[in-house]
């Protein structure tokens, strides 16, 4: 069992404590360290039979840089403290009220692709490790597709405004503020569910409780994905949820009445303020370090199992 997910065994089994743990480990200052800091980090805390607060730098560099299956660090892009940086202005920009249909598909393809590198980066690769096997054509084709379809469906909104010529005032608020919000779960959970779809395919690696692999399991890889796509089912949908909510609400006072020009700055606020609230939140929904009871896996599986449950790598 690589060291991140031993890390995450000892700190993470309690949900506020990962909460504390992820608040950490979103800080963007993390991605000024080099490579070479990172893997070094990696190789310290795999070399260390107990870690103690001096290790507090560490275990925060490799957590958020390092992949736990394949021991390599993570593109810088797709690591989890440029999320809120990258994804963070991509979720104000499709969320706001778009003229046309044209900028509405524009913001859309930019979030959805990054989603997509994001959900396929920090999948379980553990298969793919223990058979040397590399990124597929069929792969690369379901990515594509993927950010297609999903691109699509999330400017629907605005493409049934512009198509239709809806002018209905009701019709229209309906459209723009309650309609994204279980498009915008529905799309996120979509995206990780086809993305790592190749994980509920071929299975990934299970440990016993000594960390020792036990085989490939499809339904460990079934529910890390189910899971995963649930926690981002949960971030998306919530920063679309509230903010709507909000500007629905405060439209009816007095203040946002006479000027109606203070309902998009708050709009754009409080997407924000509520999607980087999200992150951590979502992130600890479910361990990383996943859990299955023995009886739940497959029969080749159990024979073999050591003790009631087993563990999985969850991915991000």
């Amino acid at each position: 069992m690589d060291s991140n997910l031993v890390q995450w065994k000892r700190q993470g089994q309690s949900y506020l404590r990962r909460v504390r743990i992820w608040f950490n480990l979103l800080d963007p200052s993390l991605l000024l360290s080099s490579d070479a800091e990172i893997l070094k980090a990696h190789t310290h805390l795999g070399s260390r039979q107990k870690v103690d607060e001096k290790d507090n730098a560490a275990v925060l560099l490799s957590l958020s840089s390092v992949h736990a299956d394949s021991g390599a660090t993570l593109p810088l892009v797709f690591r989890p403290p440029a999320l809120l940086p990258i994804s963070g202005p991509l979720v104000v920009a499709t969320l706001l009220p778009h003229s046309s249909v044209k900028p509405a598909l524009f913001w859309q393809l930019l979030l959805q692709s990054y989603n997509a590198g994001f959900n396929y980066t920090n999948r379980n690769s553990s298969a793919e490790q223990l058979q040397s096997k590399k990124t597929s054509l069929k792969q690369l084709l379901l990515i594509g597709g993927t950010v297609s379809y999903t691109t699509f469906a999330g400017a629907l909104p605005q493409i049934f405004i512009n198509r239709l010529g809806i002018r209905s005032p009701p019709v229209q608020t309906f459209c723009r503020s309650i309609l994204p919000i279980p498009l915008s779960a529905a799309l996120a959970f979509f995206n990780v569910f086809t993305v790592r779809s190749e994980e509920t395919e071929t299975g990934i690696q299970v440990f016993d409780y000594n960390g020792k692999p036990v085989g490939i399991s499809k339904a460990a890889g079934e529910r890390a994905v189910r899971e995963t796509g649930l926690s981002r089912a949960l971030l998306f949908g919530t920063t679309a949820a509230v903010p709507n909510m909000l500007v629905l609400l405060l439209q009816r006072t007095r203040p946002f009445q006479r000027n109606s020009m203070l309902s998009a700055p708050f709009r754009h606020i409080s997407v924000a303020l509520v999607f980087s609230l999200m992150i951590p939140i979502s992130f600890s929904f479910f361990p990383p370090l996943g859990t299955i009871k023995k009886e739940n896996l497959e029969e080749e599986l159990q024979a073999g199992a050591i003790g009631s449950q087993l563990f999985y790598h969850r991915g991000l």
